[in-house]
């Protein structure tokens, strides 16, 4: 955003996704490649060492199908972040990366917990709730995009399938939407119209001045009434031209 009265595209709205998108499959790669396996680098929660999975948890995926599913919703809604809140962008990822991580941390089972997803309910939740409460009509639209493409996940925060985390979608959820209460100021503003402002006065804008009280257009404002009476009373004087009278020469023989 260029001011808080509209937005503007950049690269990070392109770069970032890409970035994240890339480093999570190069690292599955490199396990793939040499054999390994980086689950033990996920969350295991009220453990001490499974702390450091909240900053690694969301570059770690099970499989083909977990990692195409997280990247894809992980790369749009990035891209959107970074351009209707740019100012606020990088807060975003990574608070919610550490916050919805340490929730997890918290209230999960004892298992290692994987993925970006709850980093995809962090941005879901935020983008939803910020914009209806931002009442601006761009972010209230994104909300409705987002509701529209991503509103079955919001199954996933309960137990309902077995081997999902929904504790780090939960996690996600609840962050989001503490991001969306916090985050008040940094953000677009609706553009306002002259006569939408406070200290806007009706009596001094030219336009309104040609309507009446009841709503009645007014053709001619007094001011002009009283210039064309002006012209019409002041005298005119009219110059006649009124040649000389010829003057005939003769010859006198």
């Amino acid at each position: 955003m260029k001011t808080k009265e509209e937005f503007q595209f950049s690269n990070a709205v392109v770069l970032v996704p890409i970035f994240f998108v890339l480093l999570i499959w190069t690292i599955f790669w490199i396990e793939i490649r040499f054999g390994l396996d980086f689950t033990k680098f996920g969350i295991y929660p009220q453990t001490l060492k499974g702390l450091r999975g909240v900053l690694f948890s969301p570059f770690i995926h099970s499989g083909l199908s977990h990692l195409y599913h997280n990247t894809i919703p992980l790369f749009v809604l990035t891209a959107a972040i970074f351009y209707f809140y740019k100012p606020i962008a990088w807060k975003i990822l990574i608070y919610g990366i550490l916050l919805s991580g340490l929730i997890t941390w918290s209230i999960g089972r004892p298992s290692y917990h994987i993925g970006a997803s709850g980093l995809i309910y962090v941005l879901v939740s935020f983008t939803f709730f910020k914009g209806i409460l931002a009442k601006h009509y761009r972010l209230i639209a994104l909300s409705l995009l987002v509701v529209f493409l991503y509103g079955s996940m919001i199954w996933y925060v309960l137990p309902i399938k077995e081997g999902v985390s929904w504790e780090g979608h939960t996690a996600g959820l609840v962050t989001g939407m503490l991001f969306a209460l916090i985050f008040k100021k940094e953000i677009a503003r609706p553009k306002k119209y002259v006569w939408e402002e406070e200290d806007f006065k009706e009596d001094e804008d030219p336009f309104l001045k040609h309507f009446d009280e009841n709503g009645n257009f007014i053709e001619h404002l007094e001011t002009e009434t009283v210039l064309e009476i002006e012209k019409e009373v002041s005298p005119t004087i009219h110059y006649t031209f009124i040649p000389k009278e010829k003057h005939v020469d003769s010859d006198e023989t």
